[in-house]
């Protein structure tokens, strides 16, 4: 469990918080492009770690990232004309460009523009996303690039789905490998023929499936990095070999979850304030495995709907939710679906928000599972109360390129710490590097 101070720390991102006094200086997302693709186009609402933003492209191209609220009487600018490379308040028509310096003042007999700007941030567009540095300027950090960088929009799938919940407490999912026995099972497993990749090496996505129902309880193994960690999920399959999930986690809200061979998709949690939060998923098109180990997709021989299955790119709906209590079918979960929720993401939707928007973690009880969910913790808390104390942030800085997730059926006396590292010969393959 955490104290209760602790609690406070870790969940509350806004404005002179601790632990939003660190999440600003990281480059954050603050929108899709999708939301504002064109020149001129309509402002869109950008609600970050507890502040209103209006985020959009002006005429000029340049996107701007401000305050919702004009600076002049408070209208908001979420209905503002985009315009004259500026956005503009259609109350009495001021305008104010993409570093918010009022450029126009047409209400006024003698204007007054020079005196009057508005808080606008930094913004770096980058893989179909806007992201942004809320942070002291004289701190801004060099932008930490996962792979986008110098690649187009269209080269990644890049989406985000609103949660009703802390930040925090959705991202634990995502670094917790024990619910994938549990909370994502379906009977249909059983009947998943045996393929005979259940040996040492890379086995077929759908026999991973079997082994997670196999061994339910899986031990944890974690390895500290310069930007978080990786831990690995040991579990032994049918034919008593070791099979690991190696999930990676980097400061201050990525995920880059098991895969095989190994992992490139990206998933973050953005606070938009203390009691929502925007689940981003930022994947390459190109998939780099030139043996197709693994098979088919995961969810191939699974009855769930998932991103992938269904819209892709822009923001995702929400089609469960905690007013139609996740559409749960209880027949189905009796005979199918050991959740009753036909939607993957959902499923964890549901664990995760029925917890309280903010969960009192004094009220849990922690096991050996929950190790990587409690190292998260730790660091969080040590970067911001280090912040406070005049220490600069961990994982500013490095090759974060690097950072993967990965899976396989162990080799007699191998250190699953090598799997998705450039070092792997796999990756080394995928990458043209042998």
């Amino acid at each position: 469990m955490l104290r209760a101070d602790d609690n406070e720390i870790l969940t509350r991102t806004g404005p002179g918080t601790l632990m939003g006094n660190l999440l600003r200086r990281y480059w954050t997302p603050a929108c899709l492009s999708a939301e504002i693709p064109d020149p001129g186009g309509a402002p869109v609402r950008a609600r970050l770690l507890g502040e209103n933003l209006v985020a959009f492209r002006g005429t000029d191209g340049r996107i701007g990232l401000v305050q919702e609220n004009c600076p002049h009487r408070g209208a908001s600018l979420h209905f503002g004309r985009n315009e004259d490379a500026a956005i503009r308040c259609v109350y009495h028509g001021w305008a104010f460009d993409a570093d918010g310096r009022c450029v126009d003042m047409p209400s006024e007999p003698v204007p007054f523009c020079e005196k009057v700007r508005m808080r606008a941030y930094p913004v770096r567009e980058s893989g179909g996303i806007v992201w942004a540095y809320l942070g002291p300027r004289e701190t801004m950090t060099p932008f930490r690039d996962f792979g986008t960088g110098g690649a187009g929009a269209e080269e990644f799938i890049a989406a985000k789905q609103h949660t009703t919940c802390n930040w925090v407490q959705s991202m634990e999912g995502n670094i917790d490998t024990a619910h994938v026995s549990h909370l994502h099972q379906f009977d249909q497993v059983d009947d998943i023929p045996d393929d005979g990749s259940d040996k040492p090496g890379y086995p077929s996505n759908a026999m991973s499936w079997k082994f997670w129902r196999h061994d339910r309880a899986p031990r944890l193994d974690i390895e500290d990095t310069w930007y978080g960690y990786r831990y690995a999920g040991i579990r032994t399959t049918p034919n008593g070999h070791t099979h690991v999930r190696v999930t990676a986690y980097a400061l201050p809200y990525s995920t880059m979850v098991a895969s095989i061979p190994f992992s490139a998709g990206h998933g973050m949690f953005v606070p938009i304030d203390d009691e929502n939060c925007w689940r981003y998923i930022l994947i390459p098109k190109a998939r780099r495995n030139p043996r197709n180990l693994g098979g088919e997709n995961l969810f191939a021989a699974a009855p769930f709907s998932t991103p992938i299955t269904g819209r892709r790119d822009g923001v995702t709906p929400r089609e469960y939710t905690a007013g139609n209590d996740y559409l749960i079918d209880r027949d189905y979960a009796a005979h199918g679906i050991f959740s009753g929720v036909r939607d993957f993401v959902s499923q964890d939707l549901m664990v995760t928000e029925s917890m309280g928007p903010v969960y009192d973690r004094t009220q849990e009880h922690l096991g050996s599972t929950d190790k990587a969910i409690s190292r998260m913790r730790h660091l969080l808390l040590s970067a911001a109360k280090g912040l406070a104390e005049g220490k600069e942030p961990p994982a500013l800085a490095g090759d974060f390129t690097a950072i993967r997730g990965a899976e396989k059926i162990l080799e007699p006396g191998e250190d699953w710490r090598g799997l998705g590292t450039d070092a792997d010969p796999v990756v080394r393959e995928a990458f043209g590097r042998e």
